[in-house]
């Protein structure tokens, strides 16, 4: 019986032999898998309160209290309040300030040199930064302004403020802004810039923008300002 199979058998082992031989090169030379992409870095609040507080002079970037503010509550109308803002929104504006979506000469200079964990570290931060109350100061608008943050313009079908902002102003994390307490001075820029699209990173309030007057968004400027 051995004798029999025994020239059947000896090829089918040199078949064996060469196969597990081509698999193992084969295996050799498979690309390796793709390595599990690094975990992001924790959010650090601290490092962001030391930066925005103390800046960085190595890299020359200056301290961002300097411009808006012991806890972000800026005092200089141009400069926006930053504190209780959202940390989602805040750190999306960082990052939009290092592309064409929202150009600004000082502000896109600043952000360019922030790493990407410093923008998420000064956003968490200020987001747990009690916001100081502004107001209201033109009682001849306030009434227009009232009614066009809760009510819109419905002729030129600009809808209400409140349906995206929220009632008191609180805005939505990540997509629309808190407004409440904000400086008149600042919200109006902010419009007149979304009117003639010198920013470009909310083509809904491009949109929005477009179809409202100067006194239109002097008088919701000036209401917000009011809300707490």
């Amino acid at each position: 019986m051995k004798r029999a199979f025994s020239p059947l058998l000896k090829p089918l082992l040199i078949a064996a032999i060469a196969f597990s031989a081509a698999s193992g090169y084969a295996q050799d030379k498979a690309p390796a898998a793709p390595a599990a992409p690094a975990a992001p870095a924790k959010v650090d609040p601290a490092k962001g309160g030391v930066l925005y507080v103390e800046g960085d002079a190595a890299r020359g970037l200056p301290a961002c209290v300097s411009c808006h503010g012991a806890n972000g509550n800026s005092t200089i109308a141009v400069n926006p309040k930053l504190s209780a803002q959202s940390q989602s929104y805040l750190y999306k504006q960082l990052v939009n300030f290092t592309t064409d979506a929202r150009n600004q000469p000082v502000m896109s200079l600043y952000a360019k040199m922030l790493t990407n964990a410093d923008k998420h570290n000064v956003a968490a931060w200020l987001a747990t930064q009690p916001a100081k109350p502004g107001a209201a100061k033109n009682r001849d608008s306030i009434d227009l302004g009232k009614k066009i943050y809760r009510g819109g313009i419905a002729e030129k079908n600009v809808p209400a403020c409140a349906s995206c902002h929220g009632a008191t102003g609180g805005g939505i994390p990540a997509l629309y802004p808190r407004l409440a307490g904000q400086h008149q001075d600042y919200t109006v820029a902010q419009l007149g810039l979304f009117k003639g699209h010198g920013r470009k990173n909310s083509p809904e309030m491009a949109t929005i923008a477009a179809r409202m007057s100067d006194d239109e968004m002097k008088a919701v400027a000036d209401y917000v300002a009011g809300l707490k």
